[in-house]
């Protein structure tokens, strides 16, 4: 089992929000490179990632404490939460692409990673006994003001019932990845690649049809591969579930709205991409927002699961 301080989780937690943001860039490269759909980039994204845990899993299962090994039943319970991982995340992808498609990049991005911490918010109360207060409540929906702000930056919105839908559906599903860990926060390399290895195969059948190689300068493509797979995958993915140990999940759901403030940073730096007044407005209140409710999990730590 793996528990570290509340500081930590919250570093953590925080450090896996800023990878993140460093994913779509990631991903944009790849496509552009390699043009490939999203559905496959996010398959060799889940198998970049899960071949980078595999060494660490293996070294890690050779010297840990196999106390957890006894018992058929905890083992089925085990490896049930670490499925379920797998399929919440290969739903949240695909859902979330799906969003994109019916209406628009910065519509689903906004309903999706802001639905996120009002279900995780709504589990976590029924399910956990966690409990925000009103100071908690008030800085989440700053950082969703700051999020809408961000992310639509004055343009059009394109809002249509389909793309709501699977918008919710992926937030929903990455909901439950990010409950599900923080009920059962031990062994996060293990649920992580678990989760990796297991999303990839869901995704496997639509990445062919979608075509799986690139077509592209092969050495790029690769190399692009390997950073997606090792920072925003696998590094945030371990740090975010390591983190979970020791933040509440709807804190931890709240913090993860700094990714899109990293995409949009690098977006200004590497694409040259316009940040509006609004623009840094709305980050500024997200940053602020996230910060408070931070300091507050310091005070008010969440009990310990496992």
């Amino acid at each position: 089992m793996t528990h570290v301080s509340v500081r930590r989780g919250l570093l953590y937690v925080s450090i896996a929000a800023t990878a993140w943001g460093t994913g779509g860039a990631a991903g944009a490269l790849l496509r552009l490179s390699g043009g490939l759909d999203p559905v496959s980039i996010s398959f060799w994204r889940f198998a970049a990632g899960a071949a980078t845990l595999l060494p660490i899993l293996h070294f890690l299962g050779r010297n840990r404490d196999r106390d957890w090994d006894r018992g058929h039943a905890r083992e089925s319970r085990r490896y049930g939460r670490i499925a379920a991982t797998g399929v919440a995340m290969a739903v949240c992808q695909t859902a979330y692409f799906a969003a994109v498609a019916s209406s628009g990049l910065a519509v689903a991005t906004v309903v999706t990673i802001g639905a996120t911490p009002v279900f995780v918010a709504a589990a976590a109360r029924l399910l956990l006994g966690e409990r925000l207060g009103a100071a908690g409540l008030g800085s989440a929906a700053v950082a969703l003001a700051g999020l809408t702000m961000l992310v639509l930056d004055g343009g059009p919105a394109s809002f249509s019932a389909a793309g709501t839908g699977w918008a919710l559906l992926s937030a929903a599903a990455y909901a439950g990845v990010t409950l599900l860990n923080r009920a059962f926060s031990a062994e996060p390399y293990a649920a992580t690649f678990g989760g990796f290895a297991v999303g990839g195969l869901c995704l496997l059948p639509l990445a062919l049809s979608g075509g799986l190689l690139p077509d592209g300068d092969p050495l790029f493509f690769w190399a692009a591969v390997a950073y997606l797979g090792v920072v925003p995958t696998a590094l945030a993915y371990v740090l975010f579930f390591t983190g979970l140990g020791s933040v509440r999940a709807t804190t931890a759901s709240v913090i993860s709205l700094v990714e899109p403030v990293g995409a949009a940073a690098i977006g200004v730096l590497a694409f040259g991409e316009r940040f509006t007044a609004q623009g840094v407005a709305g980050a500024a209140l997200l940053l602020a927002a996230v910060a408070l409710l931070a300091l507050r999990e310091r005070r008010e730590p969440a009990p310990v699961t496992g």
